[in-house]
Formats: structure tokens, sequence, C-alpha cells
């Protein structure tokens, strides 16, 4: 009697799951394809049935989008922004991350500490200090060397960036270096090889998993990122990323009632996230437990 209520009790369990995740997929799903949609539509179509499925297929939405709007250059600085800062991200996170967590030094619980706190910064209650500073320091090198570069500069962009989401990245990765078994160190230490070349050769590798998902998490707060980028780069000649151009672009076609070019432009912010996730979603569900011995 108790296997059978408790198999009873499986089965609601797991049919209570399947309808969580269906409803969560059908929400996700649909608003998405909708979008898809909308961005083939004509103009004439959005005054019928939103639901309505498109008469053809009509990419001069995405032309207009791409040429018109500018979306184009936005999309390539939004590209120059996120590479950059992953870039900065892991130069300075992964040896920052692997020495915390395989090594005992000085001030090693200081950083930590302070690190932590890091995570419970957020990082749009502190853009107007960041913009001040900026802009003083603008002021300083105009004043002394006549030319200044901090705001309105790409570069400096994907600095900030990488510098806000180093709490984040650095957590999670010392957090799985320290899982990590200190045999193989050992083996490289014995044949001769330095800390960076085991760290490179042999941390690394095995943390695969571990450095893939914190590229794709900081890959998507980079490339939707809009409050700081709107705060600092807000000269009216250029430079803004995709997001940033993309608010103006609905704002414009709002105005001017050209639904399709708006949507088209959505899609061009959403294809990239979609493309990468596709690319290393067998990696992510590899889990984050890659390594171990084998005895």
């Amino acid at each position: 009697m108790e296997l059978k209520e408790k198999h009873t009790s499986t089965k609601v369990y797991k049919a209570f799951i399947y309808v969580a995740l269906i409803t969560l997929a059908v929400t996700i799903v649909v608003p998405v394809a909708w979008v898809f949609m909308a961005s083939i539509k004509q103009n004439s179509e959005f005054y019928g049935n939103p639901w309505a499925l498109p008469l053809g297929f009509y990419w001069q939405n995405f032309v207009n989008a791409w040429n018109t709007a500018k979306m184009g250059d936005y999309m390539l600085n939004s590209v120059i922004v996120t590479a950059l800062a992953l870039i900065i991200l892991l130069v300075v996170a992964l040896p920052a991350a692997y020495c915390l967590s395989r090594f005992h030094f000085r001030g090693r619980k200081f950083f930590n500490v302070a690190f932590m706190a890091g995570l419970f910064i957020n990082v749009n209650y502190i853009v107007v200090p960041i913009f001040l500073m900026l802009r003083d320091g603008d002021t300083f090198l105009k004043n002394t060397f006549g030319f200044s570069f901090l705001l309105n500069n790409l570069v400096v962009l994907a600095i900030v960036y990488a510098a806000t989401a180093l709490p984040f990245t650095i957590y999670l990765l010392s957090g799985y270096f320290a899982t990590l078994p200190h045999d193989f160190e050992e083996a490289a230490y014995i044949d001769g090889a330095g800390y960076g070349k085991t760290m490179l050769k042999i941390i690394f590798p095995m943390a695969q998993p571990s450095i893939i998902t914190i590229i794709l998490f900081n890959f998507l707060s980079f490339w939707n990122e809009y409050i700081i980028s709107m705060t600092l780069m807000n000269s009216a000649t250029g430079g803004k990323t995709l997001p940033v151009g993309l608010l103006n672009l609905m704002q414009a076609q709002q105005s001017a009632a050209e639904y399709g070019t708006m949507y088209a432009g959505l899609v061009l912010v959403m294809l990239p996230t979609l493309i990468l996730y596709i690319c290393v979603q067998k990696k992510l569900i590899q889990g984050m437990t890659v390594g171990g011995l084998k005895g």
C-alpha cells in the first residue's frame, strides 16, 4: 500500500514538473516567435489580427533597420565592446580566481571578502559616480594636454563592463577551481612545469565548462546592457551600442508607425544571443564537474 501511494505521489510530482516546464517554455517561445513573425510583416498587416501569420516574407524591414536606422553601425559597436570586455575580463579574472582558490598568501582573505562584497553592489546604482569620475578625468586631460578620451570611448566602456563583472566572475571561477584535485598540478610541477604553464595547460582545460558558462552569462550581460552605455556614450555623433540604438529606433518607428522595421531591429538584437546559445549548449549541459582522477 505504501509503495503504491509513493508511486502515485511520484507520478503527480512528475506531472506537475512537466506542466510547469511546458508553461515556462510557452511563455518564452511564444513572444519570441511572435517578434520573428512581426519582423517580416508589411506595415499594413499590423492593423488586422496581430496573431495572424505573415502573408509573405517582407525582408525590406531588415534592410531599413540595418541601413536607414543605422542598426549595422550600432551592432558593430556592440560587437567591439562585448569582445573587448570579455577579453579583458578573462585575462584578469582567470588568473585572479586561480590564485585565490589554489594558493594561500597574505591578504587572500581580504581579496575574497572584497570580491564577495562586490556581488551585493548593483551596478546601476554606481553609474552616476562612474560618469562623474570619467567626466572629471576628461576635464583634467583637456585642461592639461588639450584632449580627452574617457567619455564616448568604446574601449573605456569595455573596461567599465569588465570591471563591473569581475566580482561575479571571480566568485564562480574560484569556487569551481577549488573543487579540482591537486594531483594534476603536482604531476605537472614534478615534470618541470611552472605555475603559469600549469594554469594554462592543466587547470583551464579542466575548467572549460565553467569558463564557457561565465563567457555566456557575461556576453548576455554586456550585449544587452543599456544604462551604462547610454550614460557613458552620450555623444550625438555616434558610438552608441545596439540596445541604445534600438531604443532610438523604437521611438522613431513608433511615431512613424513603421512597426515592421522596429521588430526587425529587435530580431537583430536577439539573433546573436540565440546563435551563441546554440553553439555552446552542448558544453553547458555537460555540467560543472569536469575533471577528476581515474584510479
